[in-house]
């Protein structure tokens, strides 16, 4: 994802009382994004009620994903999929697997749709949305068996890191979603960012690390993409962590 400018808060702030950890870009799109929309959104795309903002989600509005997807099979939604370069590969990868990706950036969407249908991942689905309203309002509960958020907006600058999405209120509305025994995972390039992940899911009762050691090893299903390379070329060190939710009594 993007790093944000503060100034671009605005648009999504006049209607909200809480943070969001995003920029809401809004630019011109290409012609081959720009029909995207037009012609492969009516398969990829999940139509959602709006709040007042324009990526939030009406509360109460829930999706039934057997009916989204024709069918009843394992789940995973991926925050902040950016282009779609992971979670295409993924649903190319396991065609048995039902996909989720959740985004704002729609020329990103759009990108992930065009490659999508290139390599005819029919499994897929994208929401244009605020995750946490995601998580809160659009899925049911215990729908989804992993949760993948992976080198999501650092928000660099100390005055701004409390828009980051992994902060205390994130475990509780990612376990609703979650099944018992299902997984979230993270994955970061700025160490700072990944010690607080390490220090919220060690305080969130509903979660236990699926990992020993101080990190997770690098996650196999999640392929390598430009923006981790970057990272990696800049001498940062790429640390993953994984959580499995508790078994619900």
């Amino acid at each position: 994802m993007p790093h944000p400018d503060a100034d671009d808060l605005a648009p999504e702030r006049r209607f909200r009382d809480k943070p969001v950890s995003f920029v809401r870009r809004s630019g011109r799109m290409t012609d081959a994004q720009e029909g995207a929309w037009e012609h492969l959104a009516p398969h990829y795309v999940i139509d959602v009620e709006r709040d007042a903002a324009a990526t939030s989600i009406r509360p109460g509005t829930v999706i039934d994903p057997v009916a989204v997807f024709g069918r009843d099979a394992r789940r995973v939604v991926e925050i902040g999929s950016g282009q779609g370069h992971a979670i295409v590969n993924a649903a190319l990868a396991h065609p048995d697997t039902d996909f989720i990706a959740v985004e704002v950036f729609r020329a990103g969407l759009a990108r992930t749709m065009l490659d999508a249908d290139r390599v005819g991942a029919r499994n897929l689905r994208l929401v244009e949305a605020n995750a946490p309203e995601v998580l809160e309002h659009l899925l049911p509960a215990e729908s989804i068996d992993e949760l993948w958020i992976f080198f999501p907006d650092p928000w660099h600058k100390s005055k701004h890191n409390k828009r980051r999405l992994v902060a205390p209120p994130f475990p509780p509305l990612a376990a609703r979603a979650l099944t018992g025994g299902g997984l979230l995972r993270l994955a970061t390039d700025w160490e700072d960012y990944a010690l607080q992940m390490r220090e919220v899911m060690r305080g969130a009762d509903d979660f236990a690390p699926a990992f020993e050691g101080e990190w997770a090893p690098r996650f196999e299903g999640r392929v390598m993409t430009a923006f981790e390379r970057k990272g990696l070329a800049k001498g940062r060190d790429i640390r993953d962590l994984v959580y499995r939710r508790a078994d619900r009594t």
